[in-house]
């Protein structure tokens, strides 16, 4: 086995464990745990375990015990052994390399960075969150299943998360939805007639432009800079747009990663209900704060009318898709209708297991807080040593660097010539409303550091190729053209 291959130490992997000694058969609770462990990232897959005789020190178990327990991880397909070469967790069914996991993975070579979706693997405990979840599944089964307005559960704690956050809010205010795409697209539904005019940012988030253009809204842009937004710019659009809604993005802006500061949501807030705008707030980003310090409260405190879309994807997993509307009180019924023309409720299994998760952490666990971080500082220091002359700043939260490039280089070409190279990244005229933005790339930082720094490297070399003028604009480049329209997850 290569001196490179990642290892976990014994006292950690007793930690992970806990207390097994108690139960009965031990071999078969420290199987189950470590396949835990091995299910959910808190041992990655390739990462090598402790010898039997160091876990058994560690443990205070037998040697009998841990060799069993590891006899039942191998033939269940979470450990494979070779001899003088260890035990190394795996699955069962085998894992897509880290660096995929875009919205059409299909489209993924193995060997591919694919940096197109800003969203990270699913949270340590979630396999366990499955398993409590299942045990309260019998409740709901004596029913149709369709819970159009949410797992009452559910709607509780999401309710409970803004009045922890500063806005009171009830379980009645509260639409569970399969996702924050689709409650976008009820709330959109509901609120719009083709041809209404719709604020934007611009930047902003690619699918919620395909969605509003799809419904026939005509969209009015405001500035978004790599600082925020420019106030009394948004304040004169605004008031001369008469605009039916605005759709905004005030926490870890995507792709900026700006965050809107509260006396800023106040005076927005002000001017939308002067224009009789309806603000629709999207909260996907808005528990990625990976720094801390005082939160602006939610824009929704500044304006009784705004209708706040929120999603698990970004804050727990995007497997769950599970997302919410939280709107003003008595305008539930009104998204309710909405929403039945194009499904009548999210998963009950999953809404239970969003349930637990909550209940473990509201907000990033300081697990996930720290992969966060550990992976955008490896970005930012590879980005300063491999492509210094490119230009951006560190937000406080969010998922991604918004970065402009230097002269002689398009975001357009480099991404095309980044392909050839094995990355997959998102052009800033992905998230322009009327075109330009080809100074721009969002590079999301949710991937190991070590596959930060290697996408760096492939970015670096295709910059170079584009300024040597030897960027292809053959079979790959045409493959690339194809691909970015193709919709982005985050």
């Amino acid at each position: 086995m290569s001196p490179a291959t990642p290892t976990v130490s014994a006292a950690r992997t007793a930690r992970l464990v806990g207390d097994v000694a108690r139960a009965r058969p031990a071999y078969r609770a420290l199987a189950d745990a470590l396949r835990l462990a091995v299910a959910d990232g808190r041992i990655a897959v390739g990462t090598r375990l402790p010898s039997e005789r160091d876990l058994t020190h560690h443990l205070g178990l037998s040697r009998t015990t841990v060799t069993r327990a590891y006899d039942v991880l191998r033939e269940a397909g979470y450990l494979a052994s070779r001899q003088g070469s260890g035990s190394v967790a795996t699955l069962p069914s085998g894992t897509h390399p880290r660096g995929t996991g875009g919205l059409f993975p299909a489209d993924v070579a193995a060997n591919v960075v694919d940096l197109t979706c800003a969203a990270t693997r699913a949270p340590s405990g979630i396999v366990e969150a499955y398993e409590r979840a299942v045990e309260q599944l019998p409740a709901y089964l004596t029913g149709a299943g369709y819970l159009t307005f949410g797992v009452p559960e559910l709607r509780e704690a999401i309710a409970q998360r803004y009045r922890d956050r500063g806005l009171p809010t009830s379980a009645d205010d509260v639409l569970v939805t399969s996702g924050a795409v689709a409650g976008l697209g009820v709330v959109a539904r509901a609120l719009l007639r083709p041809g209404d005019r719709v604020v934007v940012e611009d930047p902003t988030y690619p699918n919620t432009l395909d969605g509003l253009r799809a419904l026939g809204a005509r969209l009015r842009a405001i500035p978004v800079d790599p600082d925020g937004w420019d106030v009394e710019e948004s304040a004169r659009t605004i008031g001369s747009a008469s605009a039916r809604a605005a759709v905004l993005i005030p926490d870890f802006h995507n792709p900026t990663g700006a965050l809107m500061a509260d006396e800023q949501r106040a005076a927005l807030a002000h001017r939308l209900r002067a224009a009789g705008t309806t603000p629709v707030i999207d909260e996907t980003v808005a528990e990625i704060d990976l720094e801390g310090g005082r939160s602006p409260l939610p824009f929704a405190a500044h304006s009784v009318d705004a209708i706040s879309v929120g999603s698990s994807s970004k804050s727990h997993w995007g497997g769950l898709r599970t997302g919410w509307i939280r709107a003003p009180r008595g305008a539930l019924r009104a998204l309710v209708e909405s929403r039945v023309t194009s499904d009548l409720g999210a998963p009950v299994l999953e809404q239970l297991v969003l349930v637990e998760l909550l209940r473990q952490a509201p907000a990033l666990t300081a697990e996930r807080r720290s992969d966060l971080v550990a992976a955008r500082n490896a970005l930012t220091a590879a980005l300063r040593e491999d492509l210094p002359e490119l230009r951006f700043r560190v937000p406080r939260g969010g998922l991604s660097l918004w970065c402009e490039l230097p002269d002689g280089v398009g975001s357009t070409a480099l991404t095309a010539a980044a392909e050839a190279e094995g990355l997959l990244v998102a052009s800033g005229p992905r998230f322009a409303v009327d075109g330009g933005l080809d100074r721009w790339i969002r590079i999301p930082h949710v991937l190991p550091p070590e596959t930060m720094t290697e996408a760096v490297a492939r970015l670096a070399r295709a910059a170079h190729r584009v300024r040597s003028g030897r960027a292809s604009t053959g079979e790959r480049g045409r493959r690339h053209t194809a691909g970015a329209r193709r919709p982005l997850v985050a």
